[in-house]
């Protein structure tokens, strides 16, 4: 089976490659500064997001720089709502191509993760930025070879969780609807401009759970401490990541000859 993956990833690269610099043109068509919108947008949001929270509603993190703090988990938590959201609508839009020729029904949620993907890495460059200008690194550790390994099993988690939502937005449209309400109450539910120990003891062990969160918690465990994520929260981010991304694949392939019918 993974042998016939490959095969298909290979024979379809090419339509994988033109999707996503199709999504590139699309997204900035006619705008004057283009790509450079992914490296202003994270500091730009960051400036007015910290302003709001630090100076208004006195939000802090004790002992670490609270820009770095909020914009690590922004970029994070903005690549999954983005990439979730572009995957969940990605094959409901794509049907005239469903309709006209036969093309794997996976490629458009997965082409959307990685395009947004390619946007994520971008944005990692005015946080590096910000860290070096805010001084939060001291010294680099090994630890910090566990960054790209944290990324890919958000990104697994992220086309998993993407792969469901564009199953499901085909049998029932107002998912685009629903989902937009879950998004907005799991952003409150992660730690993203808060410390989670505002929160009550008992919705922290809650909270501590939330596949987001392990992930953002552990680029910060790195970045701002100088950690090494626990082992458990290493061990969960696997398991979410894995997890996802096998729930997802049954769920698409199981309902993915039935996408015609919809169209």
């Amino acid at each position: 089976m993974l042998k016939n993956i490959m095969a298909n990833f290979n024979r379809y690269q090419f339509l994988m490659r033109q999707l996503i610099s199709r999504d590139f043109k699309v997204k900035y068509k006619r705008s004057v500064l283009g790509v450079v919108w992914s490296l202003l947008y994270p500091i730009l949001m960051m400036l007015v997001m910290a302003v709001v929270f630090s100076k208004m509603f006195r939000f802090s993190v004790p002992g670490v720089s609270y820009l770095v703090y909020y914009e690590i988990g922004f970029i994070m938590f903005n690549y999954f709502s983005e990439a979730t959201n572009n995957g969940m609508t990605s094959v409901v839009f794509n049907f005239n191509l469903l309709t006209k020729v036969y093309i794997p029904k996976y490629i458009f949620p997965l082409s959307k993760c990685l395009f947004c993907g390619i946007n994520f890495l971008l944005t990692l460059i005015p946080l590096f930025a910000v860290i070096l200008f805010t001084g939060t690194i001291s010294h680099i550790s090994w630890y910090y070879l566990l960054l790209p390994l944290i990324f890919l099993f958000g990104f697994l988690f992220t086309v998993g969780i993407s792969f469901i939502l564009s199953t499901i937005s085909v049998f029932l449209r107002d998912m685009f609807y629903i989902y937009s309400i879950i998004l907005t109450i799991w952003t409150y539910a992660t730690p993203l401009f808060y410390d989670i120990s505002i929160v009550p003891d008992a919705l922290q062990k809650i909270f501590r759970l939330n596949p987001l969160y392990i992930y953002i918690n552990g680029a910060r465990d790195i970045i701002l401490y100088g950690n090494c994520p626990s082992a458990m929260n290493l061990i969960l981010m696997v398991a979410y990541g894995v997890l996802a991304l096998i729930v997802g694949a049954i769920v698409f392939k199981r309902h993915q000859d039935d996408f015609i019918y919809y169209a």
